[in-house]
């Protein structure tokens, strides 16, 4: 029974290695395959000194390196961090430097965008290319070619055990930059299980990763099908009808995405061997109009929805059964397997039926916290309520600041957040990350992000600002320092902001004008 991370490939390489892991473009990767790579890249870290719980960050678009050195890492008994292909060297520097990334494995192109940046990581000790290595690398850090440090020709050394340290996950906070959510082996061997017992996956399932596998949730696409031995496609795609062609070409059984994928998809047409193959399909990441459910259904007839909650926090806390839909369709359903959800009050105690109140998740899938962050930790990770008084050492829960109800049935239905977070195209967005990087153009005095209601991104984001500049310069000073699904969907430069009675910036009034900015 695996009980680390990257036991998962080691158990299918052994009891079915010709089977196909991953699939990328043109080429398959089977078990025994990936295994080998994981196992001597793990071997090549060691070599260049990666210590027990040591940071390997991973800074590429999804390709069979990726996943092969996500897992390298903790093979190798240290911690991985994916970081979004999409992110802007400035965001990537943080993410370094906050963790103190010791290893950085990306590709020539992405070391030509951070050559910037480097010399601002201080704890950052090797660099290793999965391609050919440049001429003038702009850096004085040691290069280290992929395929030379899978020629060492041994094996890895050392033990873990299921509560150490296995991946640091970054997702945006209400203020500051984001804040890495320390995940166990536990928590996410925890997460492949349950996941994969309600999603009934199979070695005969091929699941197509489109989401980023910085994200928890497109993580999850390579542990549960890890864990029963089925293939995962790889792939970054273009545009939305890309993705249904991939279902196609790869008899591909499930789909997971994010609201603003769905409501593209939803618009297409769907071959009938799109039908015929699809088994299920999964959304997280915000919640999914009803009328796109129905458009997907009525494409799909044989195809099991399953919409879920969820925050990195503890990965996955409730889906909804497929079908409950026609009878509960703005439901997030009840909590996964292994998992307890709670709506509780602020002093704690668990709210009435209909009451809406904090979700409160306890369980195996709780993370360790925040890397290096004992405010945010000791806000958002507390004693689980209701447990017995005699117990010396309470057990920690997860508090998601996310107000939801319960119905009489045990249903939960979500109503908002208590913080400012923007849930955009399934990310999580903290204004105080956009509005610091507005704030750099000398011009602008004062600046506001805001999350508004949008028919297909879920929130759309509206930027406010004193400033003596135009908005084009706004707009093109953003798309050089943040990525694309940070960008404003709306300018509104003013003279001066309104303020409440304490004198601060009135956001709430902000809001309430631009409540309808993406609906008329």
């Amino acid at each position: 029974m695996p009980y680390l991370l990257h036991h998962l490939v080691q158990e299918s390489a052994q009891l079915t290695p010709d089977a196909p892991a991953l699939l990328w473009k043109d080429q398959v990767l089977e078990y025994a395959g990936l295994w080998e790579r994981i196992s001597d890249s793990a071997a090549g870290l060691q070599d260049l000194g990666l210590q027990r719980n040591q940071r390997v960050a991973v800074y590429l678009p999804k390709q069979f390196e990726t996943v092969e050195f996500l897992f390298a890492a903790v093979a190798a008994n240290g911690v991985f961090v994916p970081v979004n292909p999409v992110l802007k060297s400035e965001q990537v520097q943080h993410i370094l430097n906050d963790c103190e990334v010791t290893i950085l494995v990306t590709s020539r192109s992405r070391l030509e965008s951070l050559t910037d940046i480097l010399r601002n990581c201080p704890a950052l000790q090797h660099l290793v290319l999965v391609d050919d290595p440049p001429q003038d690398p702009g850096t004085d850090l040691p290069l280290h070619a992929a395929d030379a440090l899978r020629s060492t020709g041994r094996r890895p050394s050392g033990a873990r055990i299921d509560a150490d340290m296995a991946a640091i996950l970054y997702t945006s906070g209400s203020t500051g930059g984001p804040k890495g959510v320390v995940l166990s082996h536990a928590n996410m061997l925890a997460g492949a299980q349950s996941v994969s017992s309600y999603l009934h996956n199979t070695a005969d399932d091929r699941l197509l990763g489109v989401l980023p596998l910085s994200f928890d949730y497109g993580l999850s696409q390579l542990t549960t099908a890890f864990l029963v031995g089925a293939s995962v496609v790889l792939m970054d795609y273009l545009l939305p009808r890309d993705v249904i062609r991939a279902v196609v070409r790869h008899r591909v059984t499930g789909l997971a995405a994010v609201p603003s994928l769905w409501n593209q998809l939803a618009s297409l047409e769907w071959p009938e061997e799109a039908a015929g193959c699809l088994r299920y399909l999964t959304n997280s990441g915000g919640a999914m109009p009803s009328s796109t459910t129905r458009a997907l259904r009525t494409s799909l007839p044989n195809t099991a929805v399953y919409l879920m909650y969820g925050l990195t926090e503890a990965f996955r806390s409730t889906y909804l059964e497929p079908g409950q839909l026609d009878t509960r369709p703005d439901s997030m359903g009840k909590a996964i397997p292994n998992a307890h959800i709670m709506v509780v009050r602020p002093d704690g105690t668990e709210c009435d039926v209909d009451e809406v109140g904090e979700l409160v998740h306890r369980g195996a899938l709780v993370s360790l916290g925040y890397w290096n962050n004992p405010e945010k930790t000791a806000h958002h990770f507390r004693p689980a309520p209701g447990l017995p008084a005699g117990l010396v050492n309470p057990e920690i829960a997860v508090w998601s600041g996310d107000q939801v109800r319960r119905d009489a049935e045990g249903y939960l239905y979500f109503v908002g957040r208590r913080d400012e977070m923007i849930k955009t195209s399934g990310y999580r967005v903290s204004p105080t990350e956009i509005e610091e990087v507005v704030l750099q153009l000398a011009e602008v005095e004062q600046a506001v992000a805001l999350g508004v209601p949008h028919p297909s991104l879920g929130q759309g984001i509206v930027l406010v600002a004193e400033a003596g500049c135009s908005q084009d310069e706004i707009l093109a000073h953003c798309r050089r320092h943040l990525p694309l699904y940070m960008l404003p969907g709306h300018l509104d430069l003013r003279a001066e902001l309104p303020r409440n009675a304490n004198g601060k910036i009135d956001r709430v009034a902000l809001s309430r004008q631009h409540q309808t900015r993406f609906l008329d």
